[in-house]
C-alpha cells in the first residue's frame, strides 16, 4: 500500500507518527551508544576489552542482517519494528537492575549489546522498508532527509550528552532512560494504523527469501557499489570509534574530558547532521549526486583523521560538525536511490543485503581497531581509519550521475 498517495505534496500524518517513533527510538539508542562504553571503562581499560562490546553491538549486522531482511518481507513491517522495542525496553530494564544491584561486568554488557543488535536489526531493515508503504515514492528524498533529521538529532545531539549526564548521576539511571525511551516508543508506533505486509508468499523457505534479495543485490551494479562505498567507509569509522572514548575521557587520557564532557564532544557529529539533513535536497540538486558522495568520503576521512593531530576538543569538535554534515548528504542520497529502484516486495531483503555488506564491516572494525590500538597506539589507529574510509573513491566512476540516473529509470 501507498498512504497518501492522492496527496503527493503532503507526507501525511502516518509519516508523521513514524517520524515521531523514530525519533524516540533513536534517543534510546543515543543515550546507550554513550551510556555502554562509559559504563564498561568501570570494569576495564583495556582497549581490546572496550573495543570488544562495539563488536558484540554490530555482530548481529553479520551474522542477522539475511534472515531479518527475510522476516520484514514476510511479516507486517510495523509489528516486527514494535517487537523489536518492546524487546530493546525489557532488556534494558533488568540490565538496569542488575547495574543497580552491582551484580552487572563486561561480560553481561557484551550479552547485553548482542542482544540489542539482533533487535536492532529487525527495527532498522523493517524502518527502512516501510517508508515507501507510507508515503509517495516521489517524496522519499524529503522524508529520508527529515527521518534523519529526527533520528540524528535524538541519536547524536540530545542522546550522548544526555547519556553522559545520566552516567555521572548515575548508571542504572541511564539505562532506565533508554528503556522508558523504547517503551513510550513502541506506544506511538501502536497509532499507526493500516496493514504494512508486502503480500508476500510464505510458502517458500527463509533461505529461498533470501536467496532472492542477494541475487538482486548482486546483479545491480549501483547498487553493489554503494553497498561495498558504505561497509569500507563503516569499516573504518567504527575501527576509530570504538576506542575513542579511551583517547577522550579520563585524566591520564590524551583528551581529558569528563564524561559528560565526551558526551557533549560526540554531539558535534550531530550538529553537522542535523544540517545536512536541512540542506542535503537543495545541495543534491546543486551538486549532483555523484559529487555529493564524493564529498561524503573526503569529509568523513578527515573527520577521524583529526585526533590523529590535535588534542583541542574545539578542533576535533569543527571536524566532527563538517563530517556529520557530508555523511548525511550522502546517507539521504544512497537510501533514496535504493529504495527507488527495488521492488517493494525485495525492499526487506534488499535493505538487509545491502547491509550486510555496508553494516557487516563494523564488527571487523571494531576487532581492528583495538588491536590496532593495542599494538601502535590511538593516533596510529586514526590515520588509518581515515585510509580505509576513504577508498571508496576508486568507486567513482562505477558511481557517476547517469548510472544512478538509469537505474532509477529501469525501475519505472
Amino acid at each position: 500500500m501507498t498512504a497518501e498517495s492522492d496527496q503527493p505534496s503532503s507526507l501525511g500524518r502516518k509519516y508523521w507518527r513514524l517520524w515521531s517513533s523514530a525519533g524516540l527510538s533513536n534517543l534510546a539508542d543515543g543515550v546507550l551508544q554513550v551510556s555502554l562504553p562509559l559504563i564498561a571503562i568501570g570494569y576495564t581499560q583495556s582497549p581490546t576489552l572496550i573495543a570488544g562490546l562495539a563488536i558484540a553491538a554490530s555482530l548481529p549486522w553479520l551474522i542477522f542482517a539475511l534472515q531479518a531482511g527475510a522476516i520484514s518481507d514476510r511479516y507486517d513491517r510495523r509489528l516486527v519494528m514494535l517487537g523489536a522495542n518492546f524487546g530493546r525496553a525489557a532488556l534494558v530494564a533488568l540490565v538496569a537492575v542488575a547495574v543497580a544491584l552491582g551484580v552487572a561486568n563486561i561480560w553481561l554488557l557484551y550479552v547485553v549489546a548482542f542482544l540489542l543488535g539482533i533487535a536492532e536489526t529487525l527495527y532498522d531493515t523493517s524502518a527502512q522498508s516501510i517508508l515507501p508503504q507510507v508515503v509517495d515514492r516521489t517524496l522519499l528524498p524529503r522524508a529520508n532527509g527529515r527521518l534523519y533529521t529526527i533520528e540524528l538529532a535524538a541519536n547524536q545531539f540530545i542522546g550522548p550528552p544526555l547519556g553522559g549526564f545520566l552516567v555521572a548521576a548515575g548508571a542504572a539511571l541511564s539505562l532506565a532512560t533508554s528503556s522508558v525511551a523504547w517503551l513510550v516508543a513502541a506506544v506511538v508506533l501502536l497509532l499507526l494504523t493500516g496493514s504494512y505486509k508486502t503480500g508476500h508468499d510464505r510458502s517458500t523457505t527463509i533461505r529461498a527469501d533470501i536467496g532472492e534479495g542477494l541475487r538482486f543485490l548482486a546483479h545491480h551494479r549501483v547498487l553493489r557499489a554503494m553497498a561495498a562505498l558504505t561497509g569500507l567507509a563503516n569499516l573504518g569509522t567504527s575501527a576509530m570509534f570504538a576506542v575513542f572514548v579511551l583517547y577522550a575521557v579520563g585524566p591520564d587520557s590524551a583528551m581529558g574530558l569528563s564524561e559528560p564532557g565526551f558526551g557533549v564532544l560526540l554531539t558535534a557529529e550531530a550538529v553537522g547532521a542535523f544540517v545536512g539533513t536541512l540542506a542535503a535536497e537543495p545541495l543534491d540538486r546543486l551538486l549532483g549526486r555523484q559529487l555529493t558522495l564524493i564529498v561524503m568520503l573526503v569529509a568523513g576521512g578527515l573527520m577521524l583523521a583529526a585526533p590523529a593531530f590535535t588534542t583541542n576538543a574545539g578542533v576535533i569538535a569543527a571536524f566532527f560538525v563538517v563530517g556529520g554534515v557530508t555523511i548525511v548528504m550522502g546517507n539521504v542520497v544512497m537510501v533514496s536511490l535504493r529504495q527507488r529502484v527495488t521492488p517493494d516486495r525485495l525492499l526487506g531483503r534488499v535493505n538487509s543485503a545491502y547491509r550486510l555488506v555496508a553494516w557487516g564491516t563494523m564488527p571487523v572494525g571494531a576487532l581492528l581497531g583495538g588491536l590496532v590500538a593495542d599494538a601502535f597506539g590511538l593516533p596510529t589507529l586514526f590515520v588509518a581509519a581515515a585510509i580505509v574510509s576513504m577508498t571508496p573513491l576508486l568507486f567513482m566512476p562505477v558511481l557517476s550521475n547517469r548510472a544512478m540516473d538509469d537505474a532509477e529509470r529501469e525501475n519505472e
